[in-house]
């Protein structure tokens, strides 16, 4: 099919998918997935590098992520009923619901091949929604695009989901007045990109954009003197964690100057291995942004890992005066030490911090700076994580995965969680309606 003939497709199913069962073709699908893993996997492996195991458990996710957004198909209704006695003046009878925002174009992830890709949350939350999704596939695994694909087109009906491949289909869709959302997980630079061309059409559209993050860790010194060595082994397997290629992968390390801390993680990176990283886009761009850090006056190297996880290490005074170079988000196993001299400097650093999708805080409880550094820090990201560590996101009603921009393009919004359908629903408000009209337009 052209690209017109799926964008056509896709808007005349708009309105019989807002009124199908929705929540049953949600399952169908992730029992679909579920079913096809031993086929999908391998295909996965060959594409992608991932270890079988964490492939193995991302298909959980996916299918679970799946059948939770469908409890979530049926719009929150608000009703108010009429009251002559309203100040200043009589109220009309309101039901306030929620319809779907129209076809939504997903931009699929390289770094999660199911849990972010053509099944994965942004899919499911848009059909939950009642919304056709036209999904545009990521270069990196495109055979396992098409086989997933196949599934859940074929457990929905005609219209409601299709994969396109080429950029210039991605492009073309985004402009497309058939098109009322979308959804992107990616690159700063291309996801910027595509958000100014969805906010430029001439008929704007939401586009919820996740486009990185480097998630500091701060390590109060009560924490570094209570259990320095245990902090410096869990940041360095949360950095190492998939080899670095994560979005809540903690990319700033800032820990007390002479606390051991920084000695003790680059000991833990010296025993990680080597692991292959996505694809040769993505091993280009880490290698480009690691040298620009090693390069800079201002780092030292603690561990050159090669191939294998590499750990970096510089001044809180210097984070300060050359933020914009230092932050940088580094996709893939590298990080960045931080050291700072007092906690006031801790803190100018939460303050001096661009949004994040995440911001952890390694403290004790008793810890005078902590209630400081935890309203500072939630000025500028998505989650605060409390003495753990920001990778792994689980997919609850109570998470957000979302952050001030640049984390971001739609702070208000997350993409994991029940919550997420609600970034592919507009509110409607109708006065006055008849019942008889109102049933059949607020289920």
């Amino acid at each position: 099919m052209s690209l017109d003939d799926i964008l056509e497709a896709a808007a005349d199913a708009a309105r019989s998918w807002a009124r199908a069962d929705r929540a049953a073709a949600l399952r169908e699908v992730a029992d679909g997935i579920d079913a096809a893993a031993d086929e999908l996997v391998p295909i996965a492996q060959e594409e992608t590098h991932i270890p079988e195991a964490r492939l193995r458990g991302e298909v959980v996710r996916t299918s679970f992520q799946l059948r939770l957004l469908a409890e979530e198909v049926q719009p929150r209704t608000v009703v108010d009923e009429a009251d002559p006695s309203w100040p200043p003046a009589p109220r009309p009878k309101l039901v306030l619901t929620h319809r779907p925002i129209g076809p939504v174009l997903v931009f699929a992830a390289s770094n999660f091949p199911f849990a972010f890709s053509v099944a994965g949350g942004d899919t499911a939350s848009a059909l939950a929604a009642g919304c056709p999704v036209v999904l545009k596939a990521h270069p990196g695994h495109p055979r396992l695009s098409d086989a997933t694909g196949e599934i859940v087109r074929s457990a929905l009906p005609e219209g409601v989901f299709a994969l396109i491949h080429s950029e210039e289909d991605g492009r073309a869709a985004l402009t497309d007045p058939r098109v009322r959302a979308a959804a992107f997980t990616g690159s700063p630079t291309a996801g910027r990109a595509l958000y100014d061309l969805a906010v430029s059409r001439p008929d704007p559209i939401p586009f919820y954009g996740e486009l990185g993050s480097v998630n500091p860790v701060f390590v109060t010194e009560a924490a570094a003197r209570a259990r320095g060595a245990e902090i410096a082994a869990g940041y360095v397997d949360s950095f190492t964690m998939g080899a670095g290629q994560l979005c809540t992968k903690p990319g700033l390390f800032v820990v007390p100057a002479g606390s051991g801390i920084g000695e003790a993680a680059a000991e833990r990176v010296r025993q990680v291995a080597a692991a292959p990283l996505l694809n040769e886009r993505i091993a280009s761009g880490y290698a480009a942004v690691l040298g620009r850090l090693v390069g800079h006056a201002e780092v030292r190297t603690l561990v050159d890992g090669g191939e294998a996880p590499t750990l970096l290490a510089t001044t809180a005074k210097a984070l300060l005066e050359h933020g914009e170079a230092l932050r940088t988000e580094c996709f893939g196993p590298a990080s960045l030490v931080v050291e700072y001299s007092t906690e006031s400097e801790m803190l100018d650093i939460v303050r001096s911090i661009d949004g994040q999708l995440t911001g952890t805080v390694q403290a004790e409880d008793d810890d005078p700076v902590a209630a400081e550094l935890v309203d500072e820090l939630a000025e500028h990201v998505g989650r605060v994580v409390w003495n753990g560590w920001p990778t792994g996101v689980a997919v609850t009603r109570a998470m957000h995965h979302g952050g001030p921009y640049p984390a971001t393009t739609a702070p208000l919004h997350t993409s994991v969680g029940t919550a997420a359908v609600d970034r592919f629903r507009r509110p409607v408000a109708f006065q006055n309606v008849p019942e008889e009209l109102l049933a059949d337009r607020i289920s």
